[in-house]
C-alpha cells in the first residue's frame, strides 16, 4: 500500500483520517506539532494497535526544512494543519498567515522537490463566504469574511497556481462543517453539549439563524480517503457536503431536546462575529465528490449526533464549560 503523510495528524479531523488510514492497510507517517511535553494531540488517545502502524515525526508546518524531511519518501501527503479558530484569527492573523498561506506554501515546494504522487491540500467552506447561492458547488465565488477564510483561499489559490504552473498532482479538499468526537468547544456542536452534559440551566451560543451543512467526520475522512484514490480529481476543487442545511437554533433546540429539555439558550455577545463577518448560510451541493470518486455518505445527523454525545459524556473532563473557548 502507498506510504502517506498526514500533517495536522494530532487534530480533530487529521487523528480520525491517520486511523481510517491504518485500517485500510496504509503505512502512515504522522505529523504533529512539536512541543517539548513530547504530546502528541488527539494521536495519544488512539488504540495501540492503531499507533503500532503510526509513525510520528514532530516539527512545525512552519518550517520548510522539517517538512521536508517529514515528506521524504512517501507517496502522497494529506495536508490538515492549519490554524482554524475564527475569533483567534480577529486579533492573530499574522500566524494564520504563517501557519496557512506559508506553511501550505512549504508542502507544495517541498512536493515539487520530492516528486510527490500526489498531495491533497485541505480547504474550507468558509472560503465561500454567505452563499450567493445554493447548493453551493466549487464554482460558487471566494469571499473572505475573516483573515482564517482569507488566509484559506490564499493557500487554495496557491495549490492552484502549483498545479498549473509545474503540473503538481494537487487536490483541493474543501469539507463543509465537521463535527464528532475529540472536537474541541471552539465549535458549536461540541459547545452546545458539553455546556449540557455540565449540568448548565442557560446555554450561551452566539448567533442561532446561520445555516450549517454537518458532516460527521468519519464521512468526512472518507472522503479524504475516496479522493485520493480516485484517478479522476487531480487538479481538482471537491466539496464534502451532506447537501443538507440546519440552523444553529435549531440544532441547539434538537441537542437540548435529547440531554436536557429544561435548559435555555442564551445570547452570548462575545461568541456573536462582527456583523460583515458572519457566514450566515452554507449548503454545500455534493455532486462532484460523487461523480468523481465512491463517497457516499454513511451516517445520518441523527447518528453523528448520538456517537459525539456519547463520547462528550465520556470524556467532559476535557472541556473547560466555564469559559468562552476561541
Amino acid at each position: 500500500m502507498k506510504r502517506v503523510l498526514v500533517t495536522g495528524a494530532d487534530g480533530f479531523i487529521g487523528s480520525h483520517l491517520t486511523e481510517e488510514l491504518v485500517k485500510k492497510g496504509y503505512k502512515v507517517k504522522a505529523f504533529s506539532f512539536y512541543n517539548s511535553f513530547n504530546t502528541w494531540g488527539w494521536l495519544d488517545t488512539l488504540p495501540k494497535d492503531i499507533m503500532d502502524h503510526v509513525e510520528v515525526f514532530c516539527g512545525d508546518i512552519r518550517d520548510p526544512n522539517g517538512i521536508r524531511t517529514a515528506m521524504r519518501g512517501v507517496d502522497q501527503v494529506f495536508h490538515l494543519a492549519a490554524l482554524i479558530a475564527i475569533p483567534f484569527s480577529y486579533h492573530s492573523p499574522d500566524s494564520y498567515v504563517d501557519t496557512n498561506i506559508k506553511g501550505t506554501l512549504n508542502v507544495l515546494q517541498a512536493a515539487r522537490e520530492l516528486e510527490t504522487q500526489k498531495i491533497l491540500v485541505t480547504s474550507t467552506s468558509e472560503v465561500y463566504g454567505t452563499a450567493q447561492y445554493v447548493p453551493i458547488d466549487e464554482k460558487h465565488p471566494y469571499q473572505g469574511q475573516s483573515p482564517y477564510s482569507a488566509t484559506k483561499i490564499g493557500a487554495d489559490r496557491l495549490a492552484e497556481s502549483f498545479y498549473r504552473s509545474f503540473a503538481l498532482p494537487v487536490s483541493i479538499v474543501r469539507p463543509f462543517n465537521t463535527y464528532g468526537p475529540r472536537q474541541s468547544a471552539r465549535a458549536v456542536i461540541p459547545t452546545i453539549i458539553s455546556q449540557l452534559l455540565a449540568g448548565k440551566e442557560e446555554i450561551k451560543l452566539g448567533s442561532l439563524t446561520p445555516t450549517r451543512d454537518f458532516n460527521y467526520v468519519k464521512d468526512t475522512a472518507a472522503g479524504f480517503i475516496a479522493i485520493a484514490e480516485s484517478d479522476q480529481t487531480m487538479g481538482e476543487e471537491i466539496n464534502i457536503a451532506t447537501q443538507q442545511e440546519i440552523s444553529i437554533g435549531e440544532l441547539a433546540r434538537e441537542i437540548i431536546a435529547q440531554i436536557n429539555p429544561n435548559a435555555k439558550i442564551i445570547c452570548d455577545d462575545q461568541r456573536i462575529r462582527p456583523e460583515k463577518s458572519e457566514v450566515n448560510r452554507l449548503l454545500g451541493a455534493n455532486a462532484k465528490i460523487k461523480k468523481l470518486t465512491t463517497w457516499q455518505q454513511q451516517y445520518t445527523f441523527t447518528q453523528g449526533i448520538a456517537e459525539t454525545i456519547a463520547w462528550i459524556r465520556e470524556n467532559l473532563d476535557k472541556y473547560k464549560t466555564e469559559i468562552y473557548n476561541i
